[in-house]
């Protein structure tokens, strides 16, 4: 066999537990790296609301220009928007946010594919992150409450972090908005009827998060919360 052989023979050869961990250690400094630049460039951003849902969702459909709405009319009432940085919904919502004139965050994670940089992200606003954890971390940091559109795997993952998160009193509450009736129906039943049935979760849980059909519930939903208070980061 060839020097190429063996090379490939060597990439799928398995590797001792201790050779293959050997370098976990050092990986921390990676992740503090990332903890750093990321508090340091998303403290000053005043207040903002993530947006949250599928990259897959093409321009121009229902869903795409619902994310773009709700976006420009949180920035006329004076928050930013946070978003994954990604295409599809996140797209949407840093469009709606930059032609609002409103502060357009993207918090980007380095993927092998879909997760490009969306064209709409305030220049200075861009962070791309290897670790989805320390990702998450910045969204509920520096958010003052999260809009959900449709979306996959990704999109529950942050929906239900958020929402264990506040049940748990690990952060302080904020809104959580689920956009989209038809799509959301289906989940919100099953919580109320078989979670809830079983004992595995306490009514007052369902008050932490809402479901709306339209921009203008949503914002009207993430106003009237801080009507209460003065606007300030969450921490």
């Amino acid at each position: 066999m060839d020097k190429s052989g063996d090379l490939v023979k060597d990439a799928f050869t398995p590797k001792p537990w201790n050779e293959i961990h050997s370098m976990d250690s050092w990986r921390v400094f990676k992740i503090i790296a990332e903890f750093v630049e990321g508090f340091e460039k998303l403290a000053r951003i005043g207040p903002c609301v993530s947006i949250f849902g599928s990259a897959r969702t093409r321009e121009g459909t229902p869903y795409y220009l619902l994310a773009e709405d709700v976006a420009h009319k949180l920035t006329s009432k004076g928050y930013g928007v946070i978003t994954g940085g990604g295409p599809g919904i996140m797209e949407a919502a840093n469009k709606g946010a930059s032609k609002g004139g409103g502060k357009s965050v993207g918090i980007n994670i380095d993927l092998p594919f879909e997760q490009q940089a969306n064209p709409y992200i305030d220049h200075d606003k861009l962070i791309t992150f290897d670790h989805f954890f320390v990702r998450k971390v910045m969204f509920m940091k520096y958010a003052q409450g999260f809009i959900i559109l449709p979306g996959g795997f990704g999109t529950f993952d942050e929906l239900f972090e958020a929402i264990t998160l506040i049940q748990t009193k690990k952060i302080g509450a904020f809104p959580i908005v689920l956009v989209g009736e038809k799509y959301w129906r289906g989940l919100v039943d099953w919580i109320e009827e078989v979670m809830l049935a079983e004992g595995n979760i306490s009514p007052e849980d369902l008050k932490l998060y809402s479901l709306v059909d339209t921009a203008e519930e949503a914002v009207d939903l993430i106003d009237k919360f801080y009507s209460r208070y003065l606007l300030s980061p969450n921490f």
